[in-house]
């Protein structure tokens, strides 16, 4: 392979390490993937394949399409853990290809304008995360980036191009429902300003985008109006109305102010932000007016103004304007005189002072700590982006290599957290101990709201009992027979409070670390023989 050729790929094989570390490091996470598999396990399990459940119940908060695709790869190979979690990551790949494949229209004659945009975006700190993560926004993110491409071949008189935009609106709003049209209606409905086809016809244009919308809608509606009337009409008011307009008007979970966006974005677009060739790219004056950065404007600001002042914000919302802003600025870098040696410094410094405290972090915190994530940690792994940081101040470099150092920060801490990672979020311990409850006939209660962390694992097929805390020790000497699911602030409290059951003859089911807190798994015999146990617990 020539050495071009393996610039203009090595993209892929940064997302294929990334991806291949945090499967192996990183067990499903808690709260939001565990949730997402559970889900799909329910619908498995159930046979129902229309309407979404979560521990017994109709689970309204996201469409099916995320759990069709783990079905499908279970269908195939079995019920596993690995098919679901490959699901984001391998639309966050084909985005990328999709980024590759809009660039060639927009520049014709700069054919290296969609491979380092893929660097860009690929590179950029929030697509690192959150495109190995189990997840719906890769899924928008893929159909946004393909509505946006329709749009595009739309313009150049390819009637192919609609039902392109009819495909990705329909599939986007079965990933995340109205959250694709954020980043593809104001690209299309503007495209008079971006595009001369749209421009000289726009009666057609509109015209044949409102077919196309209809068309989406109608797909998406195949399913929502069938699962609406299966699933009664709290589900129905739910998955039509009530989760748009409850994230818009008045965010019922991850409320925050107007510019938290704009305060973070310096974050999520690491190392870019430090990169001084992208400043002077924007700085740069262009030749006229630039129909592809025209595009990839309306492409992302209205979304991103969108999200502003949706109450409700999260990372991961505004993941779809990556590819965007990455394929502008890689349309200002083309051209551009080679980086120098000092350009890297900024980020390069940054690399290094991120891996230096991260790495004494770790050793301080490991032996003063007593947080599970910190156990056994290795910060050692830290001298890997170390090195890179150095490698960069070294010698000039471009943004391939730049994304490449920083992508071994997120390979060095997952590798350093990786026994902590186990004993702090893997949930199949305590969901054993669970499916052995199930099998016996036993009834279980949650002392918690329960988000569905142990049924995946466990393959549970029956509802835990969610219980207010204050009530578990009634609910535990009217249910002899069963066990109750407790949490504790720490680790430490959880481990001392099973002692002591231990010591008392009332030894637990199971205690350990979940997340930040501990996790005791009691008999209802000892709860209700021994309520002291339950000093110090969550909610108590």
């Amino acid at each position: 392979m020539s050495a071009t050729r393996a610039w203009r790929l090595g993209w892929a094989a940064l997302w294929a390490a990334l991806l291949a570390v945090a499967l192996w490091t990183r067990p499903p996470l808690p709260l939001d993937e565990t949730r997402y598999l559970a889900v799909a396990w329910e619908m498995w399990a159930r046979g129902d394949f229309l309407v979404p459940h979560l521990n017994g119940a109709p689970y309204s908060h996201k469409p099916p399409l995320l759990f069709w695709l783990m079905h499908a790869g279970w269908a195939l190979a079995g019920v596993n853990a690995w098919w679901p979690r490959l699901v984001p990551p391998l639309f966050a790949l084909a985005s990328l290809l999709l980024l590759l494949r809009l660039a060639r229209p927009l520049w014709p004659e700069r054919p290296d304008v969609g491979p380092r945009a893929a660097w860009l975006a690929s590179g950029a700190l929030l697509w690192a995360v959150y495109a190995t993560l189990l997840m719906f926004d890769p899924l928008v993110v893929f159909f946004a980036t393909l509505g946006v491409l329709g749009a595009v071949e739309a313009a150049r008189g390819r009637r192919a191009g609609w039902g392109a935009v009819a495909l990705a609106t329909g599939l986007g709003l079965l990933a995340k429902g109205p959250a694709v049209l954020a980043w593809t209606l104001p690209a299309a409905l503007l495209a008079p300003w971006w595009s001369e086809g749209a421009r000289r016809r726009p009666g057609r244009w509109y015209a044949a985008l409102a077919a196309a919308l209809l068309a989406g809608t109608a797909l998406a509606a195949a399913w929502a109006l069938p699962a609406a009337a299966a699933g009664g009409p709290e589900y129905a008011r739910a998955i039509l109305w009530g989760q748009t307009a409850g994230r818009v008007v008045d965010s019922f979970a991850h409320g925050r102010p107007w510019w938290w966006y704009l305060a973070w974005a310096p974050v999520f677009l690491l190392p870019w932000t430090l990169w001084p060739p992208a400043w002077a790219a924007w700085r740069r004056r262009g030749s006229g007016p630039d129909p592809g950065l025209r595009l990839c404007a309306v492409w992302a600001l209205p979304g991103l103004v969108l999200f502003t002042f949706v109450s409700g914000k999260q990372p991961h919302y505004v993941l779809p304007a990556v590819p965007a802003l990455a394929l502008a600025l890689a349309a200002r870098l083309e051209g551009a005189a080679p980086p120098g040696r000092g350009a890297a410094a900024a980020p390069a410094l940054a690399l290094l002072a991120l891996a230096a405290g991260l790495a004494a972090w770790l050793w301080r915190a490991a032996g003063e700590s007593g947080a599970a994530l910190l156990t056994d940690a290795r910060p050692p792994w830290l001298l890997l982006p170390a090195a890179a940081g150095l490698a960069l101040l070294a010698r000039p470099c471009g943004a391939a290599a730049l994304a490449a150092a920083w992508a071994a920060l997120l390979v060095a801490l997952h590798l350093a957290l990786a026994p902590g990672l186990a004993l702090a979020y893997d949930t199949r311990p305590a969901a054993r101990v669970l499916a052995r409850l199930e099998a016996q006939g036993r009834p279980v209660a949650h002392a918690a709201k329960y988000h569905g962390q142990f049924h995946f694992a466990g393959r549970l097929r029956r509802p835990l009992e969610t219980v207010l805390a204050p009530e578990v020790a009634a609910w535990a000497r009217a249910h002899p027979e069963g066990a109750a699911v407790v949490y504790y602030p720490t680790p430490a409290l959880a481990q001392q409070r099973a002692a002591e059951g231990r010591a008392a003859g009332a030894a637990p089911l199971f205690a350990g670390a979940f997340r930040g807190d501990g996790l005791v798994i009691w008999r209802a015999r000892a709860i209700a023989a021994q309520p002291r146990l339950l000093e110090g617990a969550a909610g108590f």
